[in-house]
């Protein structure tokens, strides 16, 4: 595979992360920070959420992306960049390379949610797409990149790439207080990795949880085993976490800095949504949601705790969004925000 820029020099820590904020300076969103009564009162602790759905190109992406790309050098920029990506990265790389001058081409899965492959159109990529199911998406990524002779920028697993996303967490930290909890979707593990290396640098002692569908558990049985596992693409509504092994960089990484992996089923994905939209009038997508699930009804003890949670990601289209709340078993919530 043609990679990014040699990247055995790059390392990540709080330093990293840090440099990275300074380099994206004025080229992402500093995104808000949610507080409300009503998910203090269901977690019965202060939960701050980072809304990345806020982020451009909709998502936490787009940070790493940046970084990356800032990262290259002149040959690299001259083949231009390619990437594999179900979406929220695909259109991140596309929106970056266009603000630098890159010529971009992005594979993606033919059952990619359709605003996603638009949006990545959209930012000028060229978009091929490939049948997840017939092949793992890292070997696809490859025999793309190998066919365009192109600079592969991967989705996550690179140093630089979770230096960039964990500039989420440094703006949550200046903008609330440093957590005793985080909660985090887990996918590839870049962004993850970013977010509980500035958390860790900064409070030891914080508990650091990834969340994942319990119809994939892909990182809870890898981080069991004591080594990546491969499974087959799982099945469920988090579309942007449907990976079928961890990353190699950001399973070393994540193996000391998580506490648990939290897994939560796809209903409660929606009820997290459905709660976003009703109470907050947030539109999240579901690996955006997956957080706020585990943290309401993970059964993982926050009573008291400074809590962050990511929302990583707002790519969800009208039509899915509607199909999902209508299939519901509504719960209801009373409690004023």
């Amino acid at each position: 595979m043609s990679g990014a820029s040699d990247n055995t020099h790059a390392r990540l820590d709080l330093a990293a992360v840090q440099a990275a904020a300074a380099r994206l300076e004025g080229v992402v969103n500093r995104t808000p920070v949610l507080s409300s009564r009503t998910l203090d009162a269901a977690a019965g602790a202060r939960l701050a959420l980072k809304c990345e759905c806020f982020q451009r190109t909709g998502s936490f992406k787009f940070r790493g992306a940046s970084n990356l790309v800032a990262s290259l050098d002149a040959d690299e920029r001259a083949r231009g960049v390619c990437t594999v990506s179900s979406g929220n990265h695909a259109q991140a790389l596309a929106l970056a390379a266009r603000e630098q001058g890159i010529a971009a081409a992005i594979l993606m899965p033919e059952d990619a949610p359709r605003p996603k492959l638009d949006a990545t159109r959209g930012y000028g990529a060229e978009v091929v797409t490939y049948d997840r199911y017939s092949m793992p998406q890292a070997e696809a990524g490859q025999r793309f990149a190998q066919e365009r002779r192109a600079t592969f920028v991967p989705a996550y697993d690179d140093p630089r790439i979770a230096a960039g996303a964990g500039t989420a967490l440094t703006e949550l930290v200046e903008d609330a207080w440093v957590p005793d909890v985080l909660f985090a979707p887990i996918g590839g593990g870049g962004g993850i990795a970013g977010y509980a290396t500035v958390v860790k640098a900064l409070n030891p002692a914080a508990r650091i949880y990834a969340v994942e569908s319990d119809a994939s558990a892909v990182w809870s049985r890898s981080l069991a085993a004591g080594e990546r596992i491969e499974i087959p693409v799982p099945t469920h509504i988090a579309d942007g976490q449907m990976l079928t092994t961890p990353g190699r960089f950001t399973f070393d990484v994540l193996r000391p800095l998580v506490d648990a992996v939290v897994l939560v089923s796809d209903a409660q994905i929606v009820e997290a949504m459905a709660l976003l939209f009703e109470r907050h009038k947030l539109g999240v997508e579901p690996s955006g949601a997956i957080a706020l699930a585990a943290a309401l009804w993970g059964g993982v003890e926050i009573a008291g705790c400074d809590v962050a949670v990511v929302m990583s990601g707002g790519n969800v289209g009208i039509d899915r969004f509607t199909t999902l709340m209508r299939d519901r078993a509504p719960k209801g919530v009373d409690d004023d925000a």
